[in-house]
């Protein structure tokens, strides 16, 4: 179980200082619409490409943040039943979840948007709009690291539950889990 823990650990701690960074680009993203918002009511100008900025920098904000919010405990859940169940409980329902769940659904983008990106990289897929910002295919390139990341916190998450069932088990006293 310590190589489970240490695991756990540094899968929390790389979507820590992950979220930890991409936190920053949310204050960017603000400024550049800020910016947006003054340039087109002041001075009467628009730029597609400062808006594509700010849905590129939305996208990535929500692809790459996903791990650390499942780490933060921040993602939606039917809090009504699980709030009330015990820790073991909550532990099995996590665990199991993560493995049923969350897991397959990560390897699953994982396999289905590889060919997507690819397909996106070969033709250095760009915006719609003219004008707009020719990078489509970088944005793109977020959605595997996505699942990636989320799949990394799943495993982390699912490592917790089964230390805290372990512990529960042997009667040892058992640390919390979230």
């Amino acid at each position: 179980m310590g190589f489970l823990r240490r695991l756990s650990g540094f899968i929390d701690g790389l979507n820590r200082q992950i979220l930890s960074i991409v936190s920053w680009l949310c204050l960017f993203m603000v400024l550049v619409q800020f910016f947006v918002v003054v340039m087109r009511y002041v001075f009467g100008t628009g730029s597609i490409q400062f808006q594509e900025i700010i849905l590129y920098m939305h996208g990535i904000l929500f692809l790459v943040a996903a791990g650390g919010t499942l780490l933060a405990d921040d993602h939606v859940r039917v809090d009504i039943i699980y709030n009330n169940l015990s820790p073991r409980k909550q532990a099995m329902i996590e665990f199991i979840g993560c493995l049923l769940f969350l897991l397959p659904f990560c390897g699953l983008i994982l396999y289905t948007s590889w060919n997507y990106v690819g397909q996106s990289w070969q033709i250095m897929e760009g915006s719609r709009e003219p004008g707009g910002l020719q990078g489509v295919y970088l944005l793109k390139s977020f959605i595997p690291l996505f699942a990636f990341l989320l799949g990394l916190q799943g495993i982390s998450q699912s490592i917790k539950a089964l230390v805290f069932l372990n512990n529960i088990s042997e009667n040892k006293e058992a640390p919390e889990w979230k």
